[in-house]
């Protein structure tokens, strides 16, 4: 006989049109109902996942909190998903994925006993494909979910096996009717669906008020109770996905693979509220930086892990996740209160990071007479190379015309080092800062000294303008910087060109007011570009008053680098753009500094590379892959890059906030903003925006981004994009502090010996028992690693797959490292 699953659910996103505390009314609301429903209706089953939701329900009715756990010990709802919430599938790292279903599984199986094996995101705005691996480690053997739908991506069918970069396997069923019913309609959608599938033998539906929640009725379980009574020859039963997938493999049903992400859908929410990216990557990046931090102090007994700190802060970061957070798809005051909420997280971290700090200085010598300490934390199990920004207080105030010049030293020896203009604005020879070059040993504290010189004054920058090009030029690197446009003309590096003229090219983009991007797959139409401002209208934009500027102009130039800054204007909005130029190494930073106030426009910063034939390739969460071309929308994690396997060369871009770009015949457009309607959402060929007041739109104001570019040659080059992208987002922490002279220095928590391999995690066992160290293989070839752990003695070989991860356990006492669960 065939069979067929309802699946009653109630869709409820904790914000979108609406604020949290409305999410958790309508949550308590629902619930209560759903339970009731289940109570009243014999065989019904309600299924509801997300963590978020619960804990409102536990924190503000327990009485109902606990009517659920009795009905879920009795069958009668089922703990559906398993994880914290339904986040965005595509820009969180692979990390936070880990996180989501630690949090969530770990939180079920303690209140409920209850360990879901499918994962379910029926919301959420496409899904990359590193998910599946991370999935199948964690205990999963299948995903449910809806988009995107049939029309923006076709699959081999409705039911497949995804199959992820690794070659891991899970069964996949696309939920072509979504996840909702209208209220009292779920028994025509029942009855349209068993017509639409009467050649299955095994199927399933979706139903449920949703949205804003609701759930099951009275009226749709009555009529859908009344179609299970008249049925014939068909088994209609109320179920779980679980049961669903089972019923589906013991069918023998033979399933086709899908061996890609299952993405697009609504590109524009990979750049929508860039400020709410930008603050989660900064979240990100400093919980997983920080737990790092922690797990060395605490392996050398300097301090007591604060799970429970660390575990408030990433609840933080949970659910600034959330579908229609993290892609900028909510209301302005959800913007707010997420762009709060990953405040206090990032608040709570920043404490403990100097608690670690403070703690791993230990051992470091007194400073000398004279000499001003600055210390490095490196995170990162290998050396970084990098130019490294200190600011620091000289002895007493200095009222002279003179100027005190830092000069920084390594164990006694003079490295590339200069003055640069402090952030504050005190006109006086007091506050310090500098810039110096050097490579960071790994996974350590780094200890620098500064000596002082009192120098006349400060020396001008030596680097000139000449025939209308300021041409920087080092060992290694060559850059043209087009005075009469602010654009860099050339990019050289190691004698090879990477860039064509005009690069670095801030465009404005024709956009709409819809928030999603839904009914569109790219952004193309160029309407403008930003211009160099004039040197008058520079100058009053910069707030000079006392010279007249160049709107080209050397700002830093010293041993370590040459900084040039421009500035540009379009309609209402300005730009900063800053191009910051080592004197050694190919990698070049450049800083934009965003003043926006165009209505239904996009940004883009335009980059003509000289790689005209190459591809365009991303790192994605849990992979890395080749992103659409042809001035598609992409979405991606840390870095992008052109790569030509011809000629075995690339030219790559590391950001630490963006997601969207595109790329068609070398051109690269990164994404930078968009200013659609706070959830402008078209319906039918209505006007999305209210035409009688004033509106207002997302990414109005000053905006910051930051990017680093380098052009190389060969694989191994490129395959350690992604080692570089991570050290410039978990960037190492500095400070200038006077150790006591008191304690052992630790040794470094951890090494790696291959040039890839990257380590995505080493925090306390969720046990409290050890340390758990998670490894990935960003390349598609099979790699050797060994892992040093100094603070065991222990050197463990370690083989990795294609794209694999490896969690490892380390039992410290015992002093044994063995491979250990994703979720440990």
């Amino acid at each position: 006989m065939k069979k067929f699953h309802l699946i009653c659910n109630a869709h409820l996103d904790p914000v979108w049109l609406w604020e949290w505390e409305e999410g958790a009314a309508e949550a308590v609301s629902t619930f209560r109902i759903a339970a009731d429903m289940c109570e009243q209706f014999a065989g019904f089953v309600f299924n509801h996942n997300e963590v978020t939701l619960y804990k409102w329900v536990e924190e503000f009715e327990p009485e109902l909190f606990e009517r659920i756990r009795r009905l879920v010990a009795a069958g009668r709802w089922h703990i559906m998903g398993g994880w914290y919430l339904q986040p965005d599938c595509n820009m969180p790292s692979a990390e936070s994925f880990v996180r989501q279903m630690l949090l969530g599984r770990r939180y079920f199986q303690e209140k409920f006993g209850a360990t879901p094996t499918t994962a379910i995101n029926f919301d959420s705005f496409g899904h990359s494909r590193g998910l599946v691996q991370l999935m199948v480690k964690a205990g999963y053997d299948s995903y449910l979910f809806c988009r995107p739908i049939a029309s923006q991506l076709e699959l081999p069918g409705d039911d497949f096996v995804w199959v992820g970069y690794d070659g891991s396997e899970i069964d996949a069923h696309r939920a072509p009717e979504m996840y909702n019913s209208h209220r009292g309609r779920a028994g025509a959608k029942v009855s349209e669906w068993l017509e639409k599938n009467a050649a299955s033998s095994v199927s399933s539906l979706l139903w449920g008020v949703g949205n804003h929640g609701g759930g099951p009725s009275y009226v749709d379980l009555q009529q859908i109770e009344a179609l299970i009574a008249q049925t014939e020859n068909t088994q209609i039963v109320h179920s779980t996905p679980e049961a669903y997938f089972r019923e589906l493999r013991d069918s023998g049903a033979s399933l086709p693979r899908h061996l890609s992400d299952l993405n697009p859908h609504a590109v524009g929410c990979y750049t929508s509220q860039i400020r709410v990216k930008q603050k989660h990557r900064l979240l990100e990046n400093e919980i997983y930086m920080t737990e790092k931090m922690l797990s060395h102090a605490a392996m050398y007994g300097a301090v007591t892990y604060p799970a429970a700190d660390l575990h408030e802060a990433l609840c933080d970061l949970m659910v600034s996740e959330f579908h229609d957070v993290l892609p900028g798809s909510s209301i302005q005051p959800v913007e707010e209160t997420a762009l709060r909420m990953i405040d206090h997280g990032l608040e709570i971290v920043s404490r403990l990071k100097a608690r670690a700090f403070f703690a791993l200085a230990a051992g470091q010598p007194v400073a000398e007479e004279g000499e001003i300490p600055i210390l490095v934390y490196n995170p990162h199990p290998y050396p970084v190379e990098g130019i490294w920004e200190c600011e620091f207080q000289l002895a007493d105030q200095n009222w002279d015309e003179a100027f005190t010049m830092p000069s920084v030293y390594r164990g006694g020896q003079p490295i590339p080092s200069q003055a640069e203009q402090e952030l504050s604005n005190l006109n006086l020879d007091w506050r310090k800062r500098v810039a110096f070059q050097a490579t960071l040993e790994p996974s350590s504290m780094n200890r620098f000294d500064v000596r002082l010189e009192v120098w006349p004054k400060k020396p001008l920058p030596e680097l000139k303008a000449e025939d209308g090009m300021l041409k920087f030029k080092s060992a290694e690197m060559e850059v043209d910087i087009n005075c009469a446009t602010g654009l860099v003309d050339r990019y050289t590096a190691r004698g090879t060109d990477y860039l064509l003229p005009g690069a670095f090219a801030p465009i404005v983009i024709a956009d709409s007011d819809d928030a999603w991007g839904m009914e569109v797959t790219s952004f193309r139409n160029v309407e403008g570009r930003f211009k160099l401002m004039s040197s008058e209208a520079g100058t009053r934009f910069s707030g000079v008053t006392e010279t007249q500027l160049d709107s080209v102009r050397v700002i830093e130039d010293g041993q370590a680098r040459t900084v040039v800054e421009a500035v540009f204007h379009y309609n209402d909005s300005y730009l900063v753009q800053t191009y910051k130029l080592p004197k050694q190494g190919t990698e070049f930073e450049v800083q934009l500094r965003v003043i926006w106030n165009e209505k239904s426009r996009m940004l883009k910063l335009s980059i003509p590379t000289a790689i005209t034939e190459g591809a365009y390739w991303g790192q994605v969460a849990g992979g890395v892959d080749r992103l659409v071309e042809g001035g598609l929308e992409a979405v991606a994690q840390k870095w992008t890059a052109v790569y030509d396997d011809r000629n075995d060369r690339y030219f790559a871009c590391l950001n630490d906030g963006i997601h969207g770009s595109d790329y068609d015949r070398g051109e690269i457009r990164l994404s930078l903003l968009r200013s659609p309607g706070f959830s402008g959402h078209p319906i039918l060929d209505r006007t999305v925006m209210p035409q009688d007041r004033y509106s207002g739109r997302i990414d109005q104001g000053e905006r910051l981004y930051r990017f680093w570019f380098r052009g190389g040659e060969g694989k191994q080059p490129f395959a350690a994009l992604d080692r570089q992208a991570l050290s410039r987002n978990e960037k190492p922490y500095i400070v200038s502090f006077f150790p006591p002279g008191t304690g052992v220095k630790p040794a470094p928590l951890a090494e790696l010996s291959d040039e890839t391999v990257v380590m995505t995690a080493c925090k306390q066992a969720e046990d409290g028992e050890g340390y758990v160290v998670r490894l990935h293989n960003p390349t598609g070839e099979t790699l050797h690693a060994t892992l040093h752990l100094p603070a065991a003695d222990i050197r463990e070989q370690i083989q990795f797959h294609p794209f694999e991860y490896k969690t490892l356990h380390y039992d410290k006492r015992h002093k044994q490292v063995a491979e250990a669960s994703i979720l440990a």
